[in-house]
């Protein structure tokens, strides 16, 4: 069951990223190209009316981790006649049983999370039957697993170039944007830069170079609450936050439903048990 927010808290909140994403922005080097950055709201577990609360506050780009979830709420009657320029975005962990359902969400703005070549192959394939003829080529990312642990999603780094080299050369319903990464949870800044961040830095780089391709046009997605700012610092162009904004998630029937004393729990994914049942959630319309 949802559990709605006040719309007015979320406008406060919202305004309150912008001005620190500007913020951050203002910060950014110079020698790094000057791409205003993305906030991707991330609504997920949040009803349809804190969606269109957000947008009519001027949000227009909304992330999803969870195939089912998106496609109830994308389809949601209410969203359709009241947000009709949204763009949605996947950033969770995408299976290719599920590429289908997820490329005929309305609004599908930019796959993130493609990480292999074999499944650019199902996105395109499926995309060129399902969309391009009316939509043009889809967005995606190509996701790095740039801390290295089981638990993460995503490419090797070390594949970043050959994996995108296929999407340009063999993908042609798909239009390469950029690389994204989940990283470690819970770095501390008081260390230093964040090694994801700059490790996903190094492989724009490397590609940039490998591939000729100019850094302004491929995308970096990387940041969540606890980090944005530092994110946008370094190099983000995309940063994606949710909890921020739309307050503390709830997972029902989960183990991540119960509260926790660590501050860094609140930006963690819920567990894979607590993903499988997320991803057969049916969102209950309002």
């Amino acid at each position: 069951m949802w559990k709605v927010g006040m719309p007015e808290e979320i406008g406060k909140a919202l305004q309150s990223v912008v001005d620190r994403v500007n913020k951050a922005a203002a910060r950014r080097s110079k020698a790094l190209p000057a791409l205003p950055p993305c906030l991707v709201a991330v609504s997920k577990t949040k009803p349809p009316d804190m969606v269109i609360e957000a947008y009519r506050q001027g949000q227009r780009n909304f992330g999803e981790n969870y195939v089912n979830e998106l496609v109830d709420k994308a389809s949601n009657p209410e969203i359709l006649e009241s947000c009709p320029e949204i763009k949605w975005h996947f950033i969770g962990h995408l299976q290719k049983n599920n590429v289908n359902k997820l490329l005929g969400v309305p609004n599908l703005f930019m796959v993130e999370t493609v990480d292999s070549a074999k499944l650019a192959d199902k996105v395109n394939s499926s995309w060129q039957r399902l969309r391009v003829a009316s939509t043009g080529r889809l967005k995606v990312l190509v996701q790095i697993n740039t801390s290295g642990e089981q638990s993460k999603h995503g490419l090797p780094p070390e594949d970043t170039v050959n994996t995108v080299k296929h999407i340009l050369s063999q993908c042609t319903a798909l239009h390469f944007s950029g690389l994204m990464t989940i990283g470690r949870y819970g770095y501390d800044l008081s260390q230093g830069q964040n090694p994801d961040f700059q490790m996903l830095l190094s492989r724009r780089k490397e590609l940039c170079d490998s591939l000729n391709l100019p850094l302004e046009d491929v995308q970096l997605s990387m940041g969540m609450s606890n980090d944005f700012e530092h994110a946008i610092e370094v190099g983000a162009t995309t940063v994606r936050v949710g909890s921020v904004i739309f307050g503390n998630r709830d997972y029902p029937n989960s183990a991540a439903n119960t509260p926790s004393p660590s501050p860094e729990k609140k930006s963690k994914v819920v567990s894979e048990e607590a993903a499988q049942k997320m991803e057969r959630l049916t969102v209950s319309e309002h």
